[in-house]
């Protein structure tokens, strides 16, 4: 079944299931959505993080798009947004979207 996502959401390929009701109405639901590997993603490069900065801040510099925050947290292994800019300092991956191949040594 399709989903009323748009493709640049997360839960876009998620597959849909329905669940029959004892009475037959039938219930649509969003099947679990499974967090690719880390590994699986080209890095583009890395950014570090400064003070008061933002995510939905560095998605759109870095992904034209604040929207698309939650591809850092899958890239970063982050189930939490607000950890990857809690600590000054740290680096976070830049990636292409899953499936997406890199060009080596760019």
């Amino acid at each position: 079944m399709t989903t009323n996502f748009p493709a640049t959401s997360r839960y876009a390929l998620t597959p849909t299931g329905t669940f029959v009701r004892a009475d037959g109405t039938p219930v649509t639901y969003l099947c679990r959505r499974f967090v690719p590997a880390p590994e699986s993603f080209a890095l583009l490069q890395w950014h570090r993080v400064v003070q008061n900065e933002r995510l939905d801040n560095i998605a759109a510099q870095y992904l034209g798009d604040p929207q698309q925050f939650w591809r850092l947290c899958d890239a970063n292994r982050a189930l939490c947004p607000d950890e990857l800019t809690a600590t000054i300092g740290r680096k976070l991956a830049i990636t292409l979207p899953e499936g997406i191949p890199g060009v080596p040594h760019a």
